[in-house]
């Protein structure tokens, strides 16, 4: 292969367009000759039909290149980063560490890899290993299996499983381990402060185990290890001793490793940025995860190039580093066929979502006795949930409307829902509380309520109203640490629709909540 050929094969690309290949991509793709796109689902995604097109096209615009097959990957996970909104609502990592089960992890791994396949994806940014030991976690939280590392190692290697079962190679992600962060790397560079000894018994393990399942990529995370690189410690995407010394030396990865999004400011930007992808090339990454600004893709190209001529990165290094895209590429394309769209929501994948939603419903505590609850018929139910947001760059919550309420109805009718600010002032409280005080039963949903003063405070005056009160916690469990005084607590770890209904089941005393807490609450 020749060296521009190398250096683009090290290219993933981005682009803003639905209906078909934009000319920036079309260009790109023409003076660059990448490995590979990344889909995004606000720039790239609408349908499943939509996008099984884009990725025709795409694929067909390569062949009319002569470029090898394209990566064509994006971010799905379940849970709350799903960039195929339409694809089977599996409730994500945190449920499926709620079940325990290696068996319905494999399972959501086999729902999501052959629905990317059925769209043209064959590259999934999954699954989430880290170990989410750190409750004031902005970017994991529900994103990991939980803060077990022998659980998360067990479920992350099963999942990896599942996903390339049907052909789609899975990216193992946030190596070293992003779940000890308390900031978001898409906004700053974190740092993890530990040892060696630390690393190797917590973070680590689940990447091991990742290893081990074959899993065909692995990728960095923009956080720094001082104990590992010194006081200024660069992101481990930049760090040799990391990449190359860890995890390719210790732990014996020799798939592909896939860098983090090069446009979260952990890294510098700017005219900052090629020299940090060159940086990034020379610590061990294969393939470059740029964006969808052609300036940026520009700055990386000439970075590498420049980089290669000069000697600063040897070209037996870009060589070897193509060869093992070029070997993912060719285990792609063995010989695994294309899945029809109908596999999507199909009845078979639908029925994944509900067994993970009803195994992982966790009851932490009913004092009272409340529950299940026997209402009769004239007694008045009133929901109040938080309004979703993506509360980081990893998040595709506020393309959701939860639907607890409606899954109340089938069991008792005389319920309303009330939706607040996903931040509700001291007015949207005393407004709130004012006309709870007309209902039987106060069913309250909340969403990372530990790091939101707002929900926390809206809980803590309905519990003063002395109405039986039903808290659930809709994404992580650590929400009970904000009000410990809650008798009734149960958590559901999504807001998605297969854990909406499997949440009114337990209420109801339709399913027995068998999920156990897979993070640690913490005291008041």
């Amino acid at each position: 292969m020749e060296l521009h050929q190398a250096i683009g094969q090290k290219l993933l690309l981005a682009f803003k367009g639905k209906d078909k290949p934009s000319d920036e991509i079309v260009r790109a793709l023409r003076d660059y000759r990448p490995g590979g796109i990344t889909l995004f689902r606000p720039f790239n995604i609408d349908n499943p039909t939509q996008l099984r097109a884009l990725t025709d096209s795409l694929q067909r615009l390569a062949r009319d290149l002569d470029l090898p097959p394209l990566l064509i990957a994006t971010d799905q996970e379940g849970g709350q980063l799903m960039a195929l909104g339409d694809g089977t609502p599996l409730p994500g990592n945190m449920a499926l560490g709620a079940t325990g089960s290696e068996e319905l992890a494999r399972r959501a791994g086999e729902v999501l890899g052959r629905e990317l396949a059925a769209v043209g994806v064959n590259v999934d940014y999954a699954p989430c290993v880290d170990v989410n030991v750190n409750p004031q976690n902005p970017v994991v939280g529900v994103r990991s299996f939980g803060e077990d590392p022998e659980l998360t190692a067990r479920l992350g290697a099963a999942m990896i499983a599942g996903i390339q079962s049907q052909g789609v190679a899975a990216a193992a992600k946030h190596f070293p381990g992003h779940g000890d962060t308390a900031s978001d790397s898409h906004l700053g560079l974190p740092t993890l402060p530990h040892g060696l000894e630390r690393l190797r018994a917590v973070e680590f393990p689940p990447f091991r185990a990742a290893i081990q399942a074959g899993a065909k990529l692995i990728m960095s995370a923009h956080i720094g290890l001082p104990a590992i690189d010194g006081k200024d410690a660069p992101p481990a995407t930049l760090s040799k001793n990391i990449l190359d010394g860890i995890l390719r030396r210790e732990l014996g990865f020799e798939g592909v490793i896939v860098s983090d999004a090069l446009d979260m400011h952990a890294i510098g930007q700017g005219d900052a940025l090629g020299p940090n992808a060159a940086l990034a090339a020379n610590a061990g990454v294969d393939l470059l995860l740029a964006t969808t600004d052609p300036l940026d893709q520009r700055r990386i190209h000439i970075a590498l190039t420049e980089a290669a001529r000069d000697g600063t990165l040897a070209r037996d290094e870009f060589a070897a580093s193509a060869a093992r895209v070029l070997s993912l590429k060719k285990w792609l394309g063995d010989t695994w066929s294309q899945p029809d769209l109908s596999v999507i929501r199909s009845a078979e994948h639908m029925e994944v979502a509900r067994e993970i939603a009803e195994a992982s419903i966790t009851l932490v505590r009913d004092e009272t006795g409340i529950l299940p609850l026997k209402l009769t018929p004239d007694q008045r139910v009133a929901v109040i949930l938080p309004r979703p947001l993506d509360l980081t760059p990893a998040d595709t919550s506020s393309y959701v409307t939860p639907k607890l309420a409606a899954a109340l109805r089938e069991f008792h009718p005389r319920v309303d829902e009330f939706i607040l600010p996903h931040a509700p002032g001291d007015s949207d409280i005393a407004g709130i509380v004012e006309k709870a005080r007309g209902y039987d039963l106060i069913v309250v949903g909340t969403l990372n309520a530990h790091q939101q003063t707002g929900q926390a405070a809206l809980v803590r005056e309905l519990l003063r109203t002395n109405l039986p009160v039903v808290v659930a916690a809709l994404r992580l469990p650590y929400d009970l640490a904000a009000f410990p005084a809650a008798p009734t607590y149960l958590c559901a770890y999504s807001i998605l629709e297969p854990s909406m209904r499997a949440l009114a089941k337990a209420l109801f005393g339709k399913l027995e909540t068998r999920g156990r807490l897979p993070v640690t609450i913490p005291e008041e």
